[in-house]
């Protein structure tokens, strides 16, 4: 029997490309998905408040909560914008957050990048540092963009895991070296999430959800970045995939028992 390919939606940003609108999420997400999850990747548009919820949550087997240049807009956590020259994507903000709590609630596996793993935060009441780099005790973890791309998506600096927690046990190494390309960072971390790993200035790099009835992944740095050459990348977004798999067979429909039929009589018998 063959077993389906897990389907995953990919939440995009709403931009503007040549003068027009367009859903957009950056090829680096997606590919790891289909060379390394074995899922395939179905793009969300940004539709809003109109986001059929409960089809788009029918029709997949995970999603992904990509990473994005926009940043969550502060009301929705209860505080007022620092910096007005902020970006913001509202329409994101409208189509993601209900869309994390609904899958949490079904089970779905969700697996969260840099804005994704902000985005889960707030949508199970946890709070952001709007600007990292400008509160007392933390590093500037922000890339330097006037580098190559190779060099902005580099190593920046170790995380270590929790100890003994699922995170450590998952990539099996106490600490590693990941990029940091962000502003913003965990303030208060939602309830039911519990962190696994940190950086060195003690800023949550990553958590899991403790009691989701599926599995929830995510981390501030980019995974996705030349996912294949990275053990701990391809280990993140592998154990992702196992996810989406199991929760696409405990889906499938059970075949009713085949009925028995009757032989048919042959002319002779029935003479």
């Amino acid at each position: 029997m063959t077993h389906p390919v897990p389907v995953v939606a990919v939440a995009t940003d709403l931009k503007e490309l040549h003068g027009q609108a367009v859903h957009a999420v950056a090829r680096k997400y997606v590919d790891p998905l289909l060379e390394i999850s074995g899922c395939l990747p179905l793009l969300l548009p940004a539709f809003g408040a109109s986001t059929p919820v409960d089809a788009v949550l029918a029709s997949v087997h995970g999603l992904l909560f990509s990473g994005s240049p926009s940043n969550i807009e502060p009301h929705h956590y209860g505080e007022l914008l620092d910096n007005p020259a902020s970006p913001s994507d509202p329409d994101r903000d409208a189509t993601t957050l209900p869309l994390i709590r609904a899958a949490i609630a079904r089970g779905i596996p969700v697996f969260g990048i840099c804005r994704g793993f902000q985005e889960i935060n707030v949508a199970l009441g946890g709070t952001l540092l709007q600007q990292v780099h400008c509160t007392e005790g933390y590093a500037d973890h922000r890339e330097d963009e006037t580098l190559p791309i190779e060099q902005q998506y580099g190593p920046a600096h170790e995380v270590r895991a929790v100890r003994g927690g699922w995170l450590e046990q998952l990539i099996g190494l106490p600490a590693w070296q990941v990029n940091s390309l962000h502003g913003q960072g965990i303030k208060r971390l939602a309830p039911g999430l519990a962190p696994q790993a940190h950086a060195p200035d003690g800023l949550v790099e990553a958590y899991i959800h403790d009691s989701s009835p599926g599995l929830l992944l995510a981390v501030q740095w980019h995974p996705e970045w030349r996912a294949g050459a990275n053990p701990v990348s391809r280990a993140l977004f592998e154990v992702f995939g196992d996810a989406c798999r199991a929760y696409a067979e405990r889906r499938r429909p059970v075949a009713p028992p085949a009925q028995p039929t009757t032989p048919r009589r042959t002319h002779a018998e029935a003479a």
